[in-house]
């Protein structure tokens, strides 16, 4: 007799295919569903979707635990190796990928609807530009003492020197610092915070319980950093794990809420907060982001407080909070503004009255927020901006002013041209009003991201006032003989306190100035840099400088001549804050615009 033969594909013409059970089938489907949902928990805890259909992670979550059941229920009826119950598995498959597939028409619809194409205009109003503004008469003119002299990069640099001040508390190597340094307005004085990290997953073990034991401040104004040690460690960072990782502590408080990056600010007492800035989608489902309010965490007790975005203005509590909009959120929506305003099609064919920002974006202070500054140019534009923008970074007010000049790229490129020879690297400038005129000041970096030098360069007029000194004070005198050479009237309010200090704040430090001929001189490496230290005959103390404050400390010798400027202290060994050579040869005390002059000839 000739075998029976069974089609079990499904290919047979218009017959059924012929569905096999496996043995014990119902309970292979509940240990299925069991999988698939011990998979969603491991998936939600690792993934942390926002349960909101404007989340795209939320669609790619259900999709995982959808196919999980599939996958575990095609295992477990061994349908991998039997083909003959692949028609069951498909048979128990049809309400997943029903839902899945219902779950993916959402999404393409909500993308559509949201797509810029067809809401080119609702993309142009997500923020509001005030156009009607003056440079010189809304812009004070800078209090010097408070300007940031440097960047996020040379930042890093001076907080990576703090971390020695936790030897002294029995931390050697257990810390590093989490590379997130940023700007805000700490007791009216730009600085930037740190947050310290584990050093690796060992020694988080090792110290979890005690947590991180304080912070670092970088004081940009006065170029020093602190380590701060507060008396009840963080416990709560983006540099944890497990309960304690700040993004699992606001997912499983707010599960249906969309965020930003979490953010590490301070407040005027220094105690440490995260800001988790809340996120929705105004046009269609992925479109259009927008913040709404904050999640504000405790860093140390990871109490969780919820605040509106009108709470955000209102409440003057809460005016210690700068950053609420990140710089990458605002330009997105600028940049909106500026394509869309006469819609779509416009961006892409005429172009007409089309702009965008510059390539990178700075912070400044003002009125005790933090604004974010970039440069708007045409969309056609090549090395010229037709003026700036200035973004509240807790309000998003915002503020268009019409200046035309040199993208901050073509000012970075002519202060470096300036010391040439030394081939220092310009910061990003920070914008200012310099007698009404709108001037990049730049911080000028060696290879090892310490500045060296100042620079500024009028925004008008780059080609010829264009600047660059030792000293603040200096750069500053120097741009100002620059502007009256061009007819620009000077006023008498810009004042350039002593570097590193406010001389008219009620106790502060007098410098003393003091001549001698070095007896002694002695070098130290301290949290990574020399340091000198220099007796004058006749005297006790021992004077220090950093050789990054002063590169003459590198070639002293005894018996050399010297001025030093140190402040008042009863003190054994007293700071320097400048150090001169007497003796020095004659080409050494030179201005360095004059060195530039005299190598260009």
């Amino acid at each position: 007799m000739d075998p029976i033969k069974v089609d079990f594909s499904g290919k047979g013409g218009d017959k059924k295919p012929i569905v096999i059970p496996p043995e014990r089938a119902g309970l292979k489907i509940v240990i299925s569903v069991i999988l698939s949902l011990i998979t969603a928990v491991v998936a939600y805890y690792f993934m942390l979707p926002p349960m909101n259909l404007k989340a795209i992670e939320f669609y790619y979550f259900i999709g995982i635990v959808f196919v999980s059941f599939i996958a575990f229920l095609a295992v477990l009826s061994a349908a991998v190796v039997k083909p003959e119950y692949v028609p069951y598995v498909k048979k128990h498959s049809k309400i997943p990928v029903i839902a899945v597939l219902i779950l993916a028409l959402v999404a393409g619809v909500g993308y559509v609807v949201g797509s810029q194409l067809f809401r080119a205009k609702a993309y142009s109003e997500i923020i509001s530009v005030r156009t009607d503004s003056d440079f010189a008469s809304e812009i004070s003119e800078p209090d010097f003492g408070k300007v940031p002299k440097f960047d996020e990069t040379s930042a890093a640099n001076l907080a990576s020197r703090a971390l020695g001040e936790l030897e002294s508390m029995g931390y050697v190597s257990q810390f590093t610092i989490f590379p997130s340094y940023h700007q805000i307005n700490y007791k009216n004085t730009p600085v930037r915070v740190a947050t310290l990290q584990y050093a690796s997953i060992i020694k988080w073990y090792t110290n979890r319980n005690n947590g991180l034991p304080g912070y670092i401040i970088v004081d940009a104004a006065n170029e020093r950093a602190d380590f701060i040690a507060l008396e009840q460690s963080i416990k709560y960072s983006l540099a944890d794990h497990f309960g304690r990782h700040v993004k699992r502590v606001i997912r499983f408080e707010y599960p249906g809420y969309i965020f930003e990056e979490p953010s590490f600010e301070i407040d005027e007492s220094g105690y440490p907060y995260w800001i988790c800035a809340r996120i929705d989608k105004t046009i269609g489902l992925f479109g259009g982001r927008d913040i709404i309010g904050i999640v504000l965490v405790d860093a140390i007790t990871g109490e969780c407080v919820y605040y509106t975005g009108d709470d955000l203005k209102n409440d003057p509590e809460l005016r210690w909070i700068d950053r609420v909009y990140s710089s990458s959120l605002i330009i997105e929506q600028f940049d909106f503004y500026g394509k869309y305003r006469k819609g779509f099609w416009n961006s892409l064919l005429g172009q007409d009255d089309c702009l965008e920002t510059t390539e990178d974006n700075n912070y400044i202070a003002q009125d005790d927020d933090v604004w974010i500054y970039t440069g708007v140019t045409s969309v056609t534009a090549d090395q010229s901006i037709i003026g700036f923008l200035l973004v509240n970074q807790r309000t998003k007010e915002t503020v268009l002013y019409r200046v035309s000049g040199a993208k901050e790229s073509t000012a970075q490129k002519t202060a470096e041209g300036l010391v040439q020879q030394f081939e220092y690297k310009a910061s990003f400038p920070i914008l200012l009003n310099i007698a009404g005129e709108p001037t990049y000041f730049m911080s000028l970096k060696d290879a090892n991201n310490v500045v060296q030098l100042y620079a500024m360069v009028n925004v008008r007029q780059y080609n010829k006032i264009k600047v660059s000194g030792n000293t603040l004070a200096q750069c500053l005198e120097n741009y100002t003989a620059g502007l009256k050479k061009e007819g620009i009237s000077v006023g008498s309010n810009l004042v350039v306190p002593p570097e590193g200090s406010d001389p008219n704040a009620p106790g502060a430090p007098k410098a003393n100035v003091i001549e001698g001929v070095i007896a002694d001189i002695r070098s130290a490496v301290i949290s990574g840099g020399t340091v000198y230290y220099i007796r004058l005959e006749g005297g006790a103390a021992y004077y220090s400088i950093a050789a990054e404050k002063s590169e003459a400390a590198i070639i002293l010798n005894k018996g050399d001549s010297v001025k030093l400027t140190a402040e008042e202290s009863e003190d054994d060994i007293i700071a320097l804050t400048k150090l001169e050579r007497v003796d020095a040869p004659a080409f050494q005390s030179r201005p360095m615009e004059r060195l530039t002059e005299e190598a260009a000839e």
